[in-house]
């Protein structure tokens, strides 16, 4: 049977997806605050490696780091709406940025518009830096 994983072209296509959804955060003013590594890509690898892990590719993420967690790897930063909404522009870029059926785009975006609600733990905006 083959995995999602490998129906959209395996790691390459999730390494374009992913670079190219860092590339957006890397300038967002929303967004790159929440990343306290000056460099991203230790935070781009895991990334990479969970959601490869998770549409049926290797257990990399799992071996290296344990259960994903989300909630609570997320848990120290203030997600809100708003860093919703810029989490998803740039994961939109991603998938943009690779050649996805209209069927499986549907299904990775219906995966990560779910997951980035489900992510929101707040609805007060983080305070203005000083």
């Amino acid at each position: 049977m083959t995995t999602f994983y490998e129906e959209i072209g395996g790691f390459e296509t999730f390494r374009r997806i992913v670079a190219t959804f860092y590339e957006g955060v890397a300038t967002d003013e929303v967004l790159r605050p929440m990343y306290p590594e000056e460099d991203l890509g230790p935070a781009e690898e895991r990334f990479l490696l969970f959601l490869v892990q998770y549409w049926g590719g290797p257990t990399t993420y799992s071996e290296n780091r344990g259960h994903p967690r989300l909630r609570m790897r997320h848990a120290p930063f203030q997600v809100t709406p708003e860093s919703r909404d810029h989490w998803l522009k740039h994961f939109r870029a991603g998938l943009d940025a690779v050649d996805l059926t209209p069927e499986q785009d549907a299904q990775f975006w219906d995966y990560v518009t779910h997951a980035a609600q489900f992510m929101v733990n707040t609805l007060d905006e983080p305070p203005a830096a000083t």
